[in-house]
């Protein structure tokens, strides 16, 4: 048997990676340190992406000596599947109340004999919402995962540790049904009205952690609205989600 493990992530960006032509192939990949945030209980969230140089490949880097997060890994819940291009707000670090404003975490990533190290740490200028967007008090969409009842997930705050399993045999698809909740709020840089509204939810599978490989029936799956869907009606949608391969593999909701 094998686990797929599910979570959930949210679009954001701040800081960016080191400037770099991309390639084809033959290139490194680099970390990027997006902002952190505090928990309820004074804990302290670091999101996490990366930018994967190799335009046309998809790279695994397993953990380890090339793929590790110190003090305190080699493994925190980073990626092992790199998707090409820039990827933002794919998992988050947790570190207690205690960590201080001196303390350091870094990312560590060599692929194609390129080392890239970031460093994690509680910059002032780095603290960012991603829970709330300011000027209409959007929220990110509540994610629920095999079941519409199961415990809600929102924002950019995934991790393995916390990820709901679901066995499967090998070489069997496996069904990965998904509910959301949006407050359907709308802004852009203007103001001004879309003459088509975009959907209030989007949704993208990819693999995210594990050897072999991964397909999906349909990647980027619409939604069926059960409930609302214009802008300022609270939305409910659900996705028979395709059926993949049994391994990890992440979301991304928009």
């Amino acid at each position: 048997m094998r686990r797929a493990a599910v979570a959930g992530r949210l679009l954001l960006s701040a800081q960016q990676p080191a400037d770099e032509p991309a390639r084809g192939s033959g290139s490194g990949i680099t970390g990027s340190f997006e902002g952190w945030f505090d928990n309820a209980d004074g804990s302290h969230n670091f999101s996490l992406g990366y930018l994967n140089r190799n335009r046309a490949l998809e790279v695994d880097v397993p953990i380890g000596p090339d793929n590790r997060i110190e003090p305190g890994g080699p493994d925190m819940g980073q990626p092992t599947h790199f998707l090409p291009g820039r990827q933002t707000g794919m998992f988050v670090v947790t570190v207690p109340k205690s960590f201080s404003k001196d303390d350091r975490l870094t990312w560590t990533l060599t692929v194609n004999g390129q080392t890239n190290v970031i460093p994690l740490h509680l910059v002032p200028e780095y603290v960012i919402n991603p829970m709330e967007e300011a000027s209409v008090h959007n929220t990110p969409p509540v994610l629920h995962l095999l079941e519409q009842r199961a415990t809600g997930v929102q924002g950019p705050v995934a991790q393995l540790s916390k990820a709901p399993l679901k066995a499967a045999s090998v070489a069997s698809a496996l069904a990965l049904p998904i509910w959301a909740d949006d407050d359907a709020r709308f802004t852009n840089n203007s103001s001004v009205p879309l003459p088509k509204p975009r959907p209030p939810v989007t949704l993208t599978w990819s693999m995210y952690r594990g050897s072999g490989k991964v397909t999906f029936d349909n990647r980027r799956p619409a939604f069926e609205t059960l409930k609302g869907g214009a802008v300022d009606q609270p939305y409910t949608g659900r996705q028979a989600l395709p059926r993949s391969s049994a391994r990890q593999a992440t979301t991304s909701c928009t």
